[in-house]
């Protein structure tokens, strides 16, 4: 199916598509409240934190447990067993290295926030770069509600990147605008080798699978109730991003009773 030029066909009707598009950006703005909401109070929890002020966190605490077991739910009922292979590395290294400190400038929990806010951005430059590429007719012929999908997944995510880079420049820490990933030359070498539609939508997916089992995995493993709550609050449209590019590469998504974390990529990949 992808294997010349133009041999690429939606296996689903642009109708749906649209549809499917729309129903993602209705999800998206839903949650926008909620993500900015967490997004300030981890920034108050981190300057607290800093100026060595206690926070009473414990009845938050017990509600956003109860919230990352229903975004695991939510996750799972958008998950696909048959996804492709990932540009991510694996979360084996456990819960120490979401939460520990590491060298850089960016520890604890602003690692994690530094880390999704570079996979926010690693997913906005290829959004970028298939445009880029459909413009000078290197994917062959691409259906409009491809082009609409990937620009509105697109816009999501650099949402998703501003408010995470809200809470870096809250904490007093740099706002990252670049991909600070050491898996970046391989993804933007694979984009750049891409000549249809279906090769690019096999690597948003596995960078979307990647996005939403590192915000799963962080629910469970940093420390603070924001950020828990901002992670809770965007995995499920990262979710939908990737059940969507599953029909539109012709894999219907099967849920999952649970959805793993194999493919969430470790602080380990940031290279500040």
């Amino acid at each position: 199916m992808t294997a010349t030029e133009d041999a690429w066909e939606l296996p689903i009707s642009e109708c749906e598509l649209v549809r499917l598009t729309r129903d993602m950006q209705d999800a998206h703005r839903a949650t926008l409240p909620a993500m900015h909401a967490g997004a300030v109070d981890l920034t108050e929890e981190i300057r607290a934190r800093a100026a060595g002020e206690p926070r009473d966190a414990g009845r938050r605490r017990f509600l956003l447990g109860a919230g990352g077991a229903a975004v695991a739910v939510t996750l799972a009922a958008c998950s696909s067993s048959k996804s492709g292979g990932s540009a991510a590395s694996s979360a084996a290294s456990g819960a120490a290295s979401m939460s520990g400190s590491a060298s850089g400038q960016y520890t604890g929990d602003l690692k994690v926030v530094a880390l999704a806010t570079a996979l926010e951005n690693q997913a906005v430059g290829a959004y970028q770069a298939a445009l880029d590429a459909a413009k000078a007719g290197k994917l062959g012929t691409v259906p409009p509600a491809v082009a609409t999908f990937i620009t509105t997944a697109m816009g999501q995510h650099a949402d998703h990147a501003k408010a995470w880079n809200a809470v870096l420049t809250g904490a007093g820490k740099p706002a990252i605008t670049n991909v600070p990933l050491s898996n970046q030359a391989a993804t933007v070498q694979a984009l750049n080798a891409a000549t249809d539609v279906g090769t690019v939508a096999k690597l948003a997916l596995s960078l979307e699978d990647q996005a939403a089992q590192t915000y799963l995995f962080a629910t469970y493993n940093v420390t603070s109730p924001g950020g828990i709550a901002t992670a809770a609050t965007i995995a499920p449209v990262e979710a939908m991003h990737a059940a969507i590019l599953n029909y539109v590469l012709g894999q219907y998504p099967v849920p999952d009773d649970f959805l793993p974390t194999d493919k969430a990529a470790s602080p380990s990949l940031l290279t500040v």
